[in-house]
C-alpha cells in the first residue's frame, strides 16, 4: 500500500512518490508537490522513523500510524477520504487478501491501513554504513579524511550537540534562523502545533543517517550539503528585528547552541567526507509497483 497510488484521490500519488527508496526514502525536489499544491517543506526521510518520538518537521504526529493517516487524508498530500481508501482495498484482490491475512476477522478499516503502512515503515532501518562497520570494530572502514571529519563532528564542529544517538538526531526542536519571520514565506515550525511563542521557528532535528543520499536539505529544501556546512560554520542566519519588534518577547530566537565555528576549507571538506561515510548501501531489486501480476 505504501507504493500504490490508487489510495490517493487522484490515483497518481503514493507514499513512495515522495519517499523514494533510491533517494534515501526522501524526495529529490526542494519541496514535494504531490497534488499540485506546495506543502512548503522538504520531504524528510522515513528511514529510521520508527525511532523518532515525533514526526513531520513540526512534530505534529506522535506515532507512525498518525503520520501515515495524516499523509493519506491531507488535501495537500494524498487527499484521500477513509471511504476511498477502504473502497480501494476492497476492490483490489491482492490488497484485500493480504489485509485478511494481516488482520484476520477485522473489518476493513482506515485505521488498519495506517497501521499496516506504519508497520512497513518500521522495517526501514539503517545501520549498514561504513561508519557502522567502524563502530563494530573495523578500523579500516573509514579513510583518514573521514576520521578527521569524525573528530571535527565531535568537537570543533559542535554537530554532536544535536546530532547524537543511534539516529544522529536528538529528536528535539531548534530554531536555526530559517523561519523567514515576517516575510511572505514565513514558516514558524513547531509553533504551529503548540502555539507556544518559545517554539517560533523551531524545527525537528533531522537524522544525519544516509544524509548524502537525501539532498536537498533543511525544511525549505533550499540547500545542498556544502551550503549547509558553510551556514553552520558562519553560525547560521540571524533574524534582524524591525524597530517595532525591538521589545517583542515572542520574536523567534535562534538556538544558543549555534555560533561561528571558524573551520577552514580543509576542515569543511573533512567534515563532508565523514558525512559521506554515513551513506547506506543503495536500494536495489524489483519495486513492488512493478511486480508481475500487480492488480
Amino acid at each position: 500500500m505504501f507504493f500504490d497510488p490508487r489510495l490517493s484521490a487522484s490515483g497518481r500519488v503514493a507514499c513512495g512518490t515522495c519517499h523514494k527508496p533510491e533517494h534515501g526514502w526522501a524526495e529529490s525536489r526542494e519541496v514535494s508537490i504531490p497534488h499540485g499544491a506546495v506543502p512548503g517543506r522538504n520531504t524528510p526521510t522515513v528511514r529510521n522513523a520508527a525511532f523518532q518520538a515525533a514526526l513531520f518537521w513540526d512534530g505534529r504526529a506522535a506515532s507512525l500510524e498518525a503520520q501515515a493517516a495524516e499523509a493519506l487524508a491531507d488535501p495537500h498530500e494524498m487527499a484521500a477520504t477513509p471511504a476511498h481508501v477502504i473502497d480501494t482495498i476492497a476492490n483490489t484482490p491482492a490488497h484485500r487478501d493480504r489485509y485478511a491475512e494481516a488482520f484476520p476477522g477485522r473489518p476493513l478499516e482506515f485505521t488498519a491501513v495506517a497501521e499496516a503502512i506504519a508497520c512497513f515503515e518500521r522495517t526501514l532501518v539503517g545501520g549498514r554504513s561504513r561508519f557502522d562497520a567502524f563502530l563494530r570494530g573495523d578500523s579500516t572502514a573509514l579513510t583518514d579524511p573521514e576520521l578527521l571529519g569524525l573528530d571535527l563532528f565531535r568537537r570543533e564542529g559542535r554537530c554532536l550537540n544535536c546530532h547524537h544517538g543511534p539516529t544522529l538526531s536528538d529528536g528535539r526542536f531548534h530554531d536555526l534562523g530559517l523561519s523567514f519571520h515576517g516575510r511572505s514565506n514565513e514558516d514558524l515550525g513547531r509553533h504551529g502545533v503548540t502555539r507556544d511563542p518559545a517554539d517560533k521557528g523551531r524545527f525537528r532535528t533531522p537524522s544525519l543517517r544516509d544524509v548524502t543520499n537525501t539532498p536537498p536539505f533543511m525544511h525549505t529544501g533550499m540547500f545542498q550539503l556544502r551550503g549547509v556546512l558553510n551556514m553552520y560554520n558562519a553560525g547560521m542566519a540571524t533574524l534582524k528585528r524591525q524597530p517595532f519588534e525591538r521589545d517583542d518577547p515572542t520574536f523567534p530566537v535562534k538556538s544558543p547552541l549555534l555560533k561561528p565555528l571558524g573551520l577552514n576549507r580543509q576542515d569543511l571538506a573533512d567534515l563532508e567526507a565523514f558525512l559521506g561515510a554515513l551513506a547506506e548501501p543503495a536500494t536495489s531489486g524489483p519495486r513492488p509497483w512493478d511486480s508481475p501480476g500487480r492488480e
